[in-house]
């Protein structure tokens, strides 16, 4: 007899992005995303703004999934949706949904852990390779910068941690005081694609261990930016692209520093990258090199699976429902959740 296919909707909340996915089995069949740009004029996230926008977006944004998908609300098999970390304001949102429509269906409720959905998205059914465990995961955001030992899909050993500002934050705080636009992660990205790196030498913080900082980096940046800019008022302007390739090797480089000392110390040579940043050019380029020089195996997201999204959420969805490891309407959001 063959089996029914698995149809799961998936919901993603935790920051600024309202996304829903559906999946058939390990397939992808949609994944929408509704963007929210009221938080350029900021310069950052604002949580009320971010809670209010989910809230307008989240029933649009499912009836477009399940459109595009071709598959009615009787079909689903499960809803799953984003249980932590985030913005707990933006988390409640889609957690509330989720909840109503699970009951509201009777289906299965699963309970998603963002980080680890964003190391699992390499199982999403496509051409790219699949990593095999046990593997190094990175994972690289706005809010995260992690090293984490993945054994299985659901055994995560945290191994190294940022101590207080994650990369994409201090790219976009960097890009903040060059007078570039919010998030500035890509506009440094493409600015450095034509500058010197070599140009401007930034140190890299010395941290014990796995862990890393990139709170006194960002502020070694703004100290620097201000000096110069008091001797010469147009500094910035006839400097920005060497000063975007500089800031942004050295970023790569304190991350870098630490996945070398990982492989070593735990014996992997399996690296697979996640998060938004794992869209940058230049941290791309360095794994691959790297790949090809000490024979590591990397993992790059496809570019559709490194922001925010909830095929994400959707493929670690469909994995707990094979175990039947179902979730439970009195479980909360949590702003912290660990592995």
């Amino acid at each position: 007899m063959k089996q029914q296919p698995c149809y799961i909707l998936a919901i993603e909340s935790s920051c600024d992005d309202t996304a829903a996915a559906i999946l058939r089995n390990d397939e992808v069949l949609s994944n929408i995303i509704a963007t929210q740009d009221v938080h350029k004029q900021y310069g950052g996230v604002v949580p009320e703004l971010a809670s209010r926008a989910h809230q307008q977006n989240i029933i649009p944004v499912v009836d477009q999934a399940l459109k595009e998908a071709g598959v009615s609300k009787s079909e689903l098999s499960a809803i799953a949706y984003t249980r932590g970390p985030g913005l707990l304001g933006s988390l409640l949102v889609g957690t509330s949904f989720a909840k109503s429509m699970s009951m509201g269906l009777d289906i299965p409720l699963i309970d998603v852990n963002h980080m680890q959905a964003h190391l699992l998205a390499h199982f999403i059914k496509d051409e790219h390779p699949t990593p095999t465990f046990p593997f190094l995961g990175v994972t690289v955001s706005g809010g995260h910068t992690q090293l984490v030992l993945v054994k299985d899909y659901f055994e995560f050993e945290l191994i190294g941690t940022t101590l207080d500002d994650a990369i994409g934050e201090a790219f976009d705080k960097c890009g903040k005081i060059l007078g570039l636009g919010y998030p500035a992660g890509p506009i440094i990205d493409k600015l450095a694609k034509t500058g010197n790196s070599k140009a401007f030498s930034f140190p890299v913080p010395k941290v014990p261990g796995l862990n890393l900082s990139y709170s006194g980096f960002k502020t070694n940046v703004i100290n620097f930016i201000h000096k110069n800019m008091q001797k010469d008022a147009g500094f910035i302007d006839a400097n920005l692209n060497d000063l975007c390739a500089s800031i942004q090797y050295t970023l790569i480089e304190i991350i870098f520093q630490k996945i070398e000392k990982a492989v070593d110390q735990y014996q992997v040579s399996k690296v697979v990258l996640g998060g938004g940043v794992s869209a940058n050019s230049g941290l791309r380029s360095k794994l691959e090199t790297t790949a090809v020089q000490k024979g590591w195996n990397v993992y790059l997201p496809p570019f559709a699976y490194t922001t925010d999204n909830a095929a994400m959420i959707g493929i670690v969805g469909y994995l707990k429902h094979q175990k039947e490891d179902f979730g439970s309407l009195k479980e909360a959001a949590s702003a912290r959740l660990k592995f």
